[in-house]
């Protein structure tokens, strides 16, 4: 028993890794595109046709995400811990690669600010949002026998969380939010996302009548 424990340990460490691998291939796909189709602005305001291309764009993570839950193999590990180490491997990634240099640097720095604090509530918020969209997907591509009266709201719920960094954007340069209120209004969502994604699941758990 403890040694098949200890495999699905393991299995799951490993499906985190490989995750972690097909996001960065994914942002590297990502980033040939923004340098391909988005043009370099020279003001911050916020410009609609820019921010549509980039939502459009950040579809290319769920594509990422589909890869990661469908193809890659995944060896004594439920659906449950799939999405979990999906989730995981994808927010691990991020986090590394947008965020672990200006938190190094700027906690090594002889100078005290809250914008690296509210660079890691936002992490926080990330990672959250990550699970959430690795749960709906693992609800749109893996579970087939879900009530069809959920499907709408799954999808619903996916597509918001997917163009959350447009979302963010137009808050920041159309409407003026400074920083500390969209780290809020991140954290807020991430938790109502979460919310609604672990009821989806639960319900789409239960046998059906």
């Amino acid at each position: 028993m403890q040694r098949r424990g200890n495999s699905s340990e393991y299995d799951t460490l490993g499906t985190s890794i490989k995750t972690a691998v097909v996001y960065l291939a994914t942002a590297l796909v990502k980033l040939i595109c923004l340098a391909t189709f988005l043009k370099v602005s020279e003001s911050d305001s916020f410009d609609p046709y820019q921010e549509f291309l980039k939502a459009l764009i950040g579809f290319v993570d769920v594509a990422g995400l589909y890869f990661a839950l469908t193809q890659l193999t995944h060896r004594n590990i439920s659906q449950n811990h799939k999405f979990q180490a999906v989730g995981l491997g994808w927010a691990f990634a991020d986090s590394v690669l947008h965020r672990l240099a200006p938190l190094w640097v700027g906690a090594r720095g002889l100078e005290f600010t809250w914008d690296y604090i509210l660079q890691g509530l936002e992490a926080n918020a990330n990672l959250v949002l990550s699970i959430s969209l690795a749960a709906l997907g693992s609800l749109m591509w893996l579970r087939k026998n879900k009530p069809k009266t959920l499907i709408p709201i799954i999808y619903l719920c996916a597509i918001i969380v997917a163009t959350m960094p447009s979302i963010t954007s137009y808050l920041r340069r159309g409407l003026g939010w400074h920083f500390p209120k969209v780290v809020g209004f991140e954290l807020f969502t991430s938790l109502v996302m979460a919310f609604i994604s672990w009821q989806l699941f639960s319900a789409c758990q239960r046998p059906s009548a």
